[in-house]
């Protein structure tokens, strides 16, 4: 049964105090940092603050940020962060991560399907769009296989180390 946050394999909640130590880990893997643009890892403090102050309100914070987790058991296996969000506009830049052990197993295609559902039927966002580097093969094709068209490449987008990388933007009309 599909709910607006949830379905049979994969529910969308909100982030809590107690995703902490799951922040942590997850927020300082230097292998995202080039995706993320991180630069520094983040302190317990840092992402207890966060915590403390984030509000889940995206027309204040112009973000909201949701724990993907496996709906039979709870046990969280990423992120998925609508961020950069233009009211007037009505859009969205998508962020979904999912930790390496359960990748491949289709939690990325379901969260895609129910974010979608709620950006466009809960918050009446007309589209969603991705920045994903031209080495990001996997992320990719679980976009454009998931009817994200791709509408330009970023030219040297992405610094890691002293090479520039180039990003692929990939759009979605909901």
């Amino acid at each position: 049964m599909e709910k607006l946050l949830s379905n049979d394999t994969i529910t969308l909640r909100a982030i809590e105090p107690t995703d902490l130590d799951l922040l942590y880990r997850w927020e300082n893997d230097t292998d995202l940092w080039t995706v993320t643009d991180t630069m520094a890892p983040f302190s317990r403090q840092m992402l207890w603050q966060y915590l403390q102050d984030y509000t889940g309100d995206i027309y204040e914070n112009r973000q909201v940020r949701f724990v993907v987790t496996l709906t039979a058991t709870g046990e969280a296996v990423g992120l998925l962060d609508l961020m950069n969000f233009d009211p007037l506009n009505n859009r969205a830049e998508l962020g979904l991560y999912i930790a390496g052990e359960y990748r491949g197993k289709g939690y990325g295609r379901h969260a895609l399907h129910l974010i979608e559902a709620y950006a466009a039927g809960h918050i009446g966002m007309k589209q969603l769009y991705v920045k994903i580097l031209v080495d990001g093969e996997e992320c990719l094709a679980l976009f454009r296989n998931e009817g994200y068209r791709e509408v330009g490449t970023l030219q040297a987008w992405v610094k890691r180390g002293t090479t520039y990388h180039d990003a692929i933007l990939l759009q979605h009309l909901l």
